[in-house]
């Protein structure tokens, strides 16, 4: 896969040596010892190219690149039985936006999910999702699972306990959560789907300090995933 721009390109750089391909930097050499550290450039001296800016811009669909771009092995997804052996799980309910689904990955990882699984859709933009993380979804175990009733069918047979974020739910601050616990976040637009209600076990809210529809739902699951990560019973 393709990743642009200078920090994520620079994460992959720097934890995932050994998976990348090639190093595209617009301009010049002396151009690229400036967007490189010196280590990196020496390391990756043999797998650096330099492109014009028009290929640059080709290469990241017109995307601001900021002179680099890197090139390395695709995503590999996490498997279910891999899923099942963690504690923390963060369930996207038919979450489409990659600026949102790449922010709430970099909450889950900097806060403590172990896990994130996006139902509801059969396939995502992993290049843009890889940058709107800033590089997490390189870190944390991730899933794309079409159906997301199967998806909370077998999470609850090997002793997860579901809770869904809602408006209507309980505050978040007086609650405490399970040991083995789910996490599920509703679309932007429409909430977690109907169908899916009955399948929670508690629904958890953020208490506004004023009156207001609702916080963007990268914001709402960082809030969450924060309490949820510290407050086990």
């Amino acid at each position: 896969m393709i990743l642009y721009g200078k920090q994520v390109c620079l994460h992959a750089l720097e934890q995932h040596p050994e998976k990348i391909k090639t190093v595209y930097v617009a301009k010049s050499g002396e151009h690229a010892k400036g967007l490189l550290p010196q280590a990196l450039f020496h390391h990756f001296h043999d797998k650096i190219k330099f492109l014009e800016e028009k290929w640059a811009q080709s290469m990241s669909k017109g995307g601001n690149h900021q002179g680099l771009l890197v090139e390395m092995d695709d995503l590999v997804f996490a498997t279910a039985a891999q899923i099942k052996t963690y504690d923390f799980i963060v369930v996207l309910d038919g979450l489409t936006d990659v600026g949102n689904i790449g922010a709430v990955i970099r909450s889950a990882y900097a806060l403590g999910a172990d896990a994130v699984i996006a139902t509801g859709v059969n396939q995502l933009n992993i290049e843009a999702i890889t940058r709107s993380s800033s590089g997490a979804l390189l870190e944390l175990p991730f899933m794309i699972i079409p159906t997301i009733l199967d998806t909370l069918n077998e999470l609850g047979q090997v002793g997860f306990v579901i809770y869904g974020a809602s408006m209507e739910g309980k505050n978040v601050q007086d609650m405490t959560f399970a040991p083995r616990r789910v996490l599920v976040m509703g679309s932007e637009g429409k909430g977690i789907s109907k169908r899916v209600i009955p399948k929670l076990n508690h629904k958890v809210s953020i208490q506004m300090k004023h009156s207001f529809d609702s916080l963007n739902v990268s914001a709402a699951a960082a809030i969450l995933i924060h309490r949820m990560s510290h407050a086990i019973h």
